[in-house]
């Protein structure tokens, strides 16, 4: 019988062997393992995440690492939070089993030439803007899941195109493994939390409330609207923002990621947005229908 402290005792763990002696353990003993992938900084949206793996599973696993191989701008990587004691103390105290917090040495022994192709997923939005980004993605992703062998995988519906890839590649890798999609958390006035938003000023803050604003208002706009005059409607609003750079606005079919041309397309459309406020790089999305 196990006692109420060792339940809820945290390991980190920082290499693959003592990661998989661990699972092997809890597998042996017919536990299921649920397994949240994530780059740290964890905020909220994160924690909702690893409540629902809690929730569901015997054993949980949560990854932290800054993962260098989806990062098509070197610059991007070295301004990445990295806040490993607060996150483990937050993971802590939502029922965490496991830490996954590697070297990228342990990750990446020698280099991962792996090519994916996601055609059509990946060559819209992100794709065209961060060349090679869900490469990297799909090589980590796809590490993980080979280390855990979780029977359930976590990720949040704000990384739209990224969870649409991940199923792909699961499917294309034959993994045995449910892929569940988690709803956007946001801060109370609207802001998608994102690890990012810890980069931005007190001002910059302000300022990239007009994303998520504009998203909630062209949902009203969009019942008496075109399609493409919403699409308009928002990439107005937001280049008309001080402080804001518009990267991209496409409204797409949730199931391929295409663009539609009317409402009428198909029963599944999301917006989805990249804005630059000041050098940081927020995205967000909403669902039309």
């Amino acid at each position: 019988m196990h006692g109420f402290s060792e339940i809820y005792e945290m390991i980190v763990v920082e290499t693959v062997d003592k990661l998989r002696a661990f699972l092997a353990a809890a597998r042996a003993e017919g536990k299921s393992v649920g397994l949240v992938p994530t780059m740290g900084a964890l905020h909220e949206g994160h924690a909702s995440l690893v409540q629902r793996s809690v929730a569901e599973n015997d054993v949980t696993v949560v990854s932290v690492f800054v993962n260098p191989t989806q990062f098509n701008d070197k610059g991007d990587l070295e301004r990445y939070p990295r806040t490993l004691d607060a996150d483990c103390a937050l993971l802590s105290s939502l029922g965490a089993n496991y830490v996954f917090a590697p070297s990228v040495e342990e990750v990446y022994p020698e280099p991962d030439t792996r090519v994916f192709d996601f055609a059509p997923l990946d060559k819209v939005m992100e794709g065209v803007y961060r060349p090679g980004h869900f490469n990297g993605v799909a090589q980590i992703v796809s590490k993980l899941f080979m280390y855990v062998e979780p029977d359930r995988a976590y990720f949040g519906e704000k990384d739209f195109q990224q969870l649409a890839i991940i199923r792909e590649m699961v499917r294309q890798l034959g993994f045995k493994l449910q892929v569940v999609g988690c709803p956007i958390v946001r801060e109370k006035d609207g802001l998608a939390l994102s690890s990012r938003n810890t980069l931005l000023t007190p001002e910059q803050r302000i300022t990239a409330l007009a994303i998520s604003k504009t998203l909630f208002a062209s949902l009203d706009y969009a019942k008496l609207h075109t399609l493409t005059e919403t699409k308009q409607m928002v990439e107005q609003a937001i280049a008309g923002t001080e402080g804001l750079e518009l990267e991209y606005y496409e409204v797409v079919d949730g199931n391929t990621l295409q663009p539609v041309a009317s409402w009428d397309d198909t029963d599944y459309i999301v917006g989805c947005i990249t804005v630059y406020c000041g050098k940081v790089r927020l995205i967000d999305n909403i669902r039309y229908k």
